[in-house]
């Protein structure tokens, strides 16, 4: 049965490559995703070039560690009541997976995602000018998974890349055993989920799926964690 969901169906990459192929995170991974898709996952293939990061007010800080990602929304049912309509509402956005991160190639980096709506604007992922959720990849040799949010270093950033303190509505999730919410495969240390979660309680931030028209995810360095 159709729900008619804004993220049904599936997704063809024009960025290169057959079938699943992986991509490399260098500066920012475009993934089209106004396709919609049923319930569960997308996920979609994409390719990137090489050189300094220009996406949007961009980073130079733009760095390749991992030459294998892959990339996934989730999204569930947000009930939104009119007077005339007791049914209305839309399938928001409930999470955004980077699946297949080589954690101890990328040590010492961190990764961002922003959703780009179908103007090409960034959309707020957070209160005020939040556009980008950025985490922390653990400088271990053998990262295990962790859902602590403060560990992680989960936090909210303007487009060009400023800090914004304050409460986090999102929350984060690394895994490294189990199976990849993406395809089903065996996760592991070299082969990790990242999922960030915009708002579990979809209480401030409800993005309707059908206005993204692309994902982009971005490793930079992480000067805190240099040695």
């Amino acid at each position: 049965m159709s729900l008619n969901s804004p993220l049904s169906a599936g997704v063809k990459s024009r960025f290169g490559g057959n079938g699943r192929t992986r991509s490399k995170i260098v500066a920012a991974v475009a993934v089209m995703s106004a396709v919609p898709f049923i319930l569960s996952t997308f996920a979609a293939s994409v390719t990137v070039g090489t050189g300094a990061l220009t996406f949007g007010q961009g980073s130079q800080q733009a760095v390749a560690c991992d030459s294998q990602v892959y990339v996934a929304l989730a999204q569930e049912w947000y009930s939104a009541p009119t007077p005339t309509d007791a049914t209305n509402g839309y399938f928001r956005v409930k999470s955004v997976t980077v699946s297949g991160v080589d954690l101890v190639a990328c040590q010492k980096t961190k990764l961002r995602i922003r959703l780009i709506d179908n103007a090409g604007q960034e959309i707020n992922l957070g209160p005020s000018a939040a556009k980008v959720l950025q985490m922390a990849i653990p400088t271990s040799d053998a990262p295990t998974s962790s859902s602590d949010a403060a560990a992680l270093g989960l936090s909210y950033l303007t487009g060009p890349g400023d800090l914004i303190s304050g409460v986090m509505s999102a929350a984060i999730s690394l895994s490294t055993s189990g199976t990849s919410i993406y395809d089903g495969s065996v996760l592991s240390a070299n082969s990790a989920d990242v999922t960030f979660y915009i708002d579990p309680a979809a209480t401030l931030i409800n993005i309707d799926g059908a206005s993204v028209g692309r994902t982009t995810v971005e490793s930079v360095n992480n000067p805190s964690a240099m040695g």
